[in-house]
């Protein structure tokens, strides 16, 4: 085996040793930094907590409240109610005193009482609590579902970062694989440089190969370039959905085989897609419509409080026995008659029931379009991966000969480019399809929702 051929194969194993395993410790480790810092997901997360406090508040409202009230006036002017009990009782009075022959009954003056209270107080304490009441009870399940809604939406997105995360692993991880390729192609070209400087040395060969070879160079420098500028934008989403700096550096997961075996039975056929959380989604959203629906129907129930109050009242802050009081009570409110306005909310709410059952039926024929669709992108991604693989073993081999038959002088140098770039194609696609197989099994893997997020 010549040279040239070893170095070939020593750049093919390391190309092949570089490709990812089932077993993806690195990757994994990668998910789980993504679900516990990535900021979007952090809002969404937010949000559940907003939730979980709603339904909180929301069950407060059975259990008595305790308000302080206080009221204090100063009056002056304003109505006032006259009492005329000098004209009323001197008449009396004076005769008493002239049958008693004294004066023991003095005469009193009409009296004119202001209504609005002046130097007056009102300090009490209210405890209050509800004994029926539909609405707050329908309030205190829909809360319940929201929370249910919350979190269905925070594994959808959940989900979704797993997928871009597997995804922008393996676009970095092709990126990677174009620049070692293209390494490899260099080395080559220097190859041919040399050998056709050494033939023109000897005049076997004219200057014509060895500006082409040059030249290819060239092109193939632009390529590396290219590939180095696609792997420093790859890195930088990457560290982008895992909230890290952009320019930190990323560990591929390796493995000490040559050869590999992707799972081509990966796709299961007529998976269900039951488990999606949209699917959760859409469902929590129709029972809580149901639910607004039922609470506005229930205004026929009447509502019924009770409350206490404990507290005192009197003139010029004067606190004693007279002045302490309780006052208890029971108030009713009960909507008889409103021109069905509660019945028309009610058929509105059950509207949106009819359209949430809908949209759920909707939603799960589109998953399961998207699953077939998943599933039959796998099998093609398997097949073009093994097609790849073959295409660059005969790549290896013709290029080997080939460069023999150069070397030997059977063949011209167009030829030998031609088998060069056969060979380099042939390298980036067993890195394309390669990562298009995992790309594939992880869009599966969304529409089944099987990777474990709340691990």
């Amino acid at each position: 085996m010549s040279t040239v051929f070893k170095i070939i194969s020593t750049l093919i194993v390391s190309f092949l040793m570089s490709l990812p395993l089932g077993a993806q410790p690195a990757l994994d480790a990668y998910i789980s930094e993504a679900l516990k810092n990535n900021n979007a997901l952090k809002r969404q997360q937010f949000e559940l907590d907003r939730s979980l406090l709603a339904l909180k508040e929301a069950r407060t409202l059975f259990l008595p409240s305790v308000t302080l009230l206080g009221d204090y006036t100063r009056a002056a002017g304003g109505r006032t109610i006259d009492l005329p009990i000098g004209d009323l009782l001197n008449p009396v009075y004076n005769t008493l005193n002239q049958l008693t022959q004294t004066h023991n009954f003095p005469n009193v003056s009409n009296q004119s009482i202001m209504l609005n209270p002046d130097n007056y107080y009102d300090v009490r304490f209210r405890t209050a609590m509800p004994l029926i009441n539909a609405e707050v009870y329908y309030n205190k399940k829909i809360k319940q579902q929201n929370i249910s809604l919350e979190q269905a939406a925070v594994n959808v997105y959940k989900r979704a970062l797993v997928k871009d995360v597997k995804i922008a692993y393996y676009k970095y991880y092709q990126a990677q694989q174009a620049i070692a390729i293209y390494n490899a192609a260099m080395l080559l070209l220097d190859k041919n440089i040399a050998v056709n400087e050494s033939l023109l040395r000897n005049g076997v060969r004219n200057s014509t190969a060895l500006t082409r070879s040059r030249a290819e160079k060239e092109k193939t420098g632009a390529l590396l370039d290219e590939a180095g500028n696609n792997e420093k934008n790859a890195k930088a989403y990457f560290n982008f959905l895992l909230n890290k700096d952009l320019s930190s550096d990323i560990v591929m997961d390796t493995a000490h085989e040559v050869t590999r075996q992707v799972e081509p039975d990966v796709a299961l056929n007529g998976g269900s897609v039951e488990a999606r959380e949209e699917l959760q989604e859409i469902a929590t959203s129709k029972e809580m419509y149901d639910l607004n629906r039922k609470m506005q129907g229930a205004y026929l129930v009447p509502k019924v409080s009770t409350f206490i109050d404990l507290g005192s009242q009197g003139f010029d802050w004067t606190l004693d026995d007279r002045t302490r009081y309780y006052l208890f009570g029971i108030s009713l409110q009960w909507n008889i008659f409103a021109w069905r306005q509660q019945h028309y909310k009610a058929d509105e709410a059950g509207i949106d029931v009819r359209s949430a059952a809908v949209q759920y039926d909707e939603t799960e024929k589109a998953f399961r379009l998207q699953l077939t669709e998943s599933e039959n992108n796998y099998h093609t991604a398997v097949s073009n991966y093994y097609s790849a693989r073959t295409q660059l073993q005969w790549a290896e081999k013709y290029y080997g000969d080939q460069f023999k038959a150069y070397k030997e002088g059977e063949l011209l140098y167009i030829e030998l480019l031609d088998a060069q770039n056969q060979l380099t194609t042939a390298q980036l696609q067993v890195s394309l399809q390669y990562a298009n197989v995992q790309i594939a099994k992880a869009d599966i893997e969304r529409s089944l929702a099987t990777f474990p997020i709340n691990q």
